[in-house]
């Protein structure tokens, strides 16, 4: 069951869901999910230094994608057939009852940008700063700015909660990021 505004004001009212800092009901919170705002800092690849891209190369996060912050008011560019992380300005925590899933927003969409490739869920128990995969489906630049809301949030009850939430995973390689963490799938076993 998806969580309505009625259902996600009680939830953020409670500390039930956690989302700092404080949303703005009138602009961030639709009929069934919350808008989250543009952070300032993006990873972007060094695409012109590596021929290719190899999930074994325990480098891939270090060397091959450079960390990049925006500063107020100035746009962050999004070439065509561009690929970046970004950060929302949010930190979300959900209990280990609720998965949150992160959606595009129409008015974005249809200028070409894409928040997400394939990583929409957020496991029961996740705690930190929301990480988009940007992409520019577009033919033309398109700004960016800090601020400006890029995505939404919903909320889903699981039938119990979770046996084992994100936080308490062993393999939890993203709990509590604060910044556009590079891929670590080196990391897998």
């Amino acid at each position: 069951m998806i969580l309505s505004d009625r259902d996600i004001t009680n939830a953020l009212r409670t500390g039930r869901i956690t989302i700092s800092p404080k949303i703005d009901s009138k602009t961030q919170l639709g009929s069934c999910s919350v808008d989250l705002r543009l952070g300032k800092q993006f990873r972007i690849f060094n695409h012109s230094k590596f021929a290719y891209i190899d999930p074994n190369n325990p480098k891939l996060s270090t060397d091959m994608m450079a960390e990049v912050k925006i500063k107020d008011g100035e746009p962050f560019i999004l070439q065509p057939g561009d690929f970046v992380l970004a950060t929302t300005m949010e930190t979300v925590t959900l209990p280990n009852d609720l998965v949150g899933r992160l959606e595009g927003r129409s008015s974005l969409g249809r200028l070409g940008i894409v928040v997400h490739s394939t990583a929409s869920i957020f496991d029961p128990g996740w705690q930190g700063m929301v990480v988009m995969e940007l992409g520019n489906m577009g033919r033309m630049p398109v700004a960016l700015y800090p601020g400006m809301r890029i995505c939404s949030m919903t909320f889903e009850e699981l039938s119990s909660p979770a046996q084992v939430p994100y936080s308490k995973k062993r393999a939890a390689k993203y709990i509590g990021q604060n910044t556009p963490l590079a891929s670590k799938i080196t990391q897998d076993k």
